[in-house]
């Protein structure tokens, strides 16, 4: 993946992934669409999904910076 792509990517994806980790936006539509049963295991996959974009954000970030 270029560079730009990655960095664009982990951000994008931290972000998203904050949103639905921080406030009620996942958990409103997921029970608009009649799924809320599973509301309870999404912090089984925000949280991983956070940390990896996080992660993403970082490498790229010192990738840049060394390129």
């Amino acid at each position: 993946m270029k560079m730009p792509t990655m960095l664009k990517t982990g951000l994008i994806g931290t972000v998203i992934a904050a949103l639905c980790c921080f406030t009620p936006v996942l958990v409103v539509l997921v029970g608009f669409v009649g799924l809320s049963a599973l509301v309870g295991y999404l912090d089984f996959v925000l949280l991983p999904a956070l940390g990896f974009f996080v992660l993403l954000t970082v490498y790229a970030l010192y990738k840049r910076k060394a390129a």
